[in-house]
């Protein structure tokens, strides 16, 4: 009887999941994430102007849902009368960017250090070791302040700079479970057979192991979204006249009392982008843990 009445719930409970075994959290996310990366390729397209087109007679203009807003400006125009609408989508793609190539530039690092000190031993694992503690015990943002107050605000340094943030942690784990995957049968029999290191590695032991680099890697991004946005807001970022959300907040704090759009508006693209990418990193996390997968 009781099969019976709970097989329409079941069916109902059924229906409901989401596809993969996402969550309504991760995949909300998820969708998020999706549309911040449309955005920074379509930026172009989707901008109503140039970033830097001033227009000084419709400066500070609101935003449409304002008394005074109108279409022209959807989300308002800054001090200049740039619109703000199509200058978030120009700094959208710029942070996620310098994001996406910051944190690949780190995880091939520290994955590739990972995978010298596993195989090496001895003094490349004594040092790589070292430099990991070194790098984990020391503040990032003032090594970044020096390094781009020192050599000049170039982008490429800048990206350079970001991307150094968070190897340590890829090396960590890359060689923690490389050394024990070495000692596995799979890595023994593959060594007899005459497999050389860089095939070992790379196409045997880099495949078991990319579960726990791509969760590294979702955790760290939000870190360096929020790395690059808080150099640029200091000003050692991006520099005009290209714009990311990090200078757009900068601009817009002289005016948060008189025109709060300005900032407010990259704020939370930025809260809203490393919020999805925590919870979906979070998900991800669970899902790939085999302890967690029932």
């Amino acid at each position: 009887m009781s099969t019976t009445t709970d097989r329409p719930a079941l069916a109902r409970a059924a229906a409901r999941r989401l596809p993969f075994g996402l969550t309504w959290g991760a995949a909300i996310s998820l969708a998020w994430v999706l549309l911040m990366l449309i955005v920074a390729v379509s930026a172009r397209f989707l901008a109503l102007y140039d970033y830097d087109q001033i227009d000084l007679r419709g400066r500070l203009q609101p935003p449409i849902w304002l008394e005074g807003g109108n279409w022209r400006h959807p989300l308002g125009s800054d001090d200049l009368g740039r619109d703000v609408y199509s200058r978030l989508v120009y700094s959208i793609r710029t942070s996620i960017f310098v994001a996406i190539i910051g944190t690949m530039i780190g995880a091939v690092i520290g994955t590739s250090l990972g995978f010298f000190a596993a195989h090496f031993g001895r003094l490349v694992d004594e040092a790589v070791v070292m430099a990991i503690d070194y790098q984990a015990a020391l503040p990032f943002m003032i090594l970044a302040l020096a390094v781009v107050a020192f050599f000049g605000n170039s982008l490429y340094l800048f990206v350079a700079v970001v991307g150094v943030y968070g190897w340590e942690r890829y090396a960590r784990i890359t060689r923690g479970m490389t050394l024990a995957a070495l000692g596995q049968g799979y890595a023994v029999a593959l060594k007899v057979l005459g497999a050389g290191p860089v095939r070992l590695h790379l196409r045997h032991i880099l495949p078991n192991i990319a579960g726990a680099l791509t969760v590294c890697l979702t955790l760290t991004f939000p870190h360096v979204i929020l790395l690059e946005t808080s150099l640029s807001f200091l000003g050692l970022g991006v520099q005009p006249p290209q714009t990311s959300l990090g200078n757009m907040v900068g601009f817009g704090r002289d005016y948060l009392l008189t025109a709060w759009w300005i900032a407010i508006c990259p704020a939370m693209a930025i809260f809203m982008t490393t919020l999805a990418v925590s919870i979906f990193g979070d998900w991800l996390a669970d899902r790939l843990d085999p302890t967690l997968r029932e």
